[in-house]
């Protein structure tokens, strides 16, 4: 697997984390996690592909709420990270160290996923009561606001109530990250709606950076969020979609989810790939070059 020769200070499921003193070195591996397992195999452009479309995003809703980027030029970065600069190019960012909120903010637009499976149950989503009838992707009413608690890696986050949510952060942390979970989703739906896509639901992580309400970690990528092709959309159906459900598709036909998960077909591998690469397209309307490749030709 493709990596640098310096430790990280602290490891997620995708991104590899140093912290540089006033600031914080964020590398996107090319890893990929489905249902809270890291999974053997690495997904070609991945890494790139997430941090260029978070910087899309982050650039885009700018004038919504703060993020926490600096430069994603290594020529910028601290000294030690000089030799691994072709590594670094395109799928790495320095950003302003941030006071976490521990809460993750998740909003969905569409009925899907486990929110399908509680509606099924007993008419909510994170206890909050929707209109009879609705089915498989259906549009609800309006966006809602359904933050989680954080797990640590191997763990499931856990959905929470909007009143837990500010016993946990305070009332008005809670309400920032509603009015700026929706504003920020509402906002993208609207710009996807141009390109052809259906944004059904992501999440966001939020900080405060010198004390400044801020968006950090990523945004909009394919692991985020669940990114649906307009053309052909029909409710009461499982939708084909540019993230990464393709991988857990497979895995949920091919692993009993005991044990370590399986390496996946090289056909899977480039499956994902080139629908990660499709996704960057659709979005940012620019062709998917790797950064290095471009150095190159340039």
């Amino acid at each position: 697997m493709a990596t640098m020769g310096i430790r990280p200070d602290s490891q997620g499921k995708v991104r590899d984390i140093y912290d540089c003193g006033d600031s914080l070195l964020m590398v996107a591996s090319d890893r990929i996690s489905a249902y809270d397992f890291i999974l053997p195999d690495e997904i070609p452009f991945k890494g790139e592909i997430l941090t260029r479309i978070s910087a899309f995003w982050f650039n885009k809703f700018a004038d919504i709420v703060p993020n926490h980027i600096i430069s994603m030029d290594p020529a910028d970065y601290p000294e030690e990270f000089a030799q691994y600069s072709d590594y670094l190019l395109g799928r790495s960012m320095l950003v302003k160290k941030a006071t976490t909120i521990p809460v993750e903010s998740i909003v969905r637009g569409y009925l899907t996923g486990s929110g399908k499976k509680t509606y099924d149950e007993n008419g909510t989503v994170c206890g909050i009561k929707l209109p009879e009838g609705l089915v498989e992707a259906s549009k609800l009413p309006e966006p809602i606001f359904t933050p989680s608690t954080k797990a640590e890696i191997g763990d499931h986050d856990e959905n929470i109530s909007f009143e837990r949510c500010v016993e946990i952060v305070g009332e008005d942390t809670a309400n920032k990250l509603r009015d700026a979970t929706l504003a920020i989703y509402n906002a993208a739906s609207a710009y996807a709606a141009t390109r052809g896509i259906i944004i059904a639901d992501t999440k966001f992580e939020f900080g405060f950076i010198d004390g400044e309400f801020s968006i950090i970690d990523e945004c909009l990528t394919p692991d985020s969020s669940r990114f649906w092709p307009a053309e052909g959309y029909e409710a009461g159906k499982v939708q084909p979609s540019f993230d990464k459900q393709y991988v857990r598709d497979w895995l949920r036909a091919n692993w009993d989810m005991t044990g370590e998960p399986p390496y996946l077909p090289a056909e899977v591998v480039a499956g994902a790939s080139e629908r990660y690469q499709e996704a960057y397209e659709i979005i940012t309307g620019e062709k998917f070059v790797p950064m290095k490749e471009s150095n190159v030709s340039a």
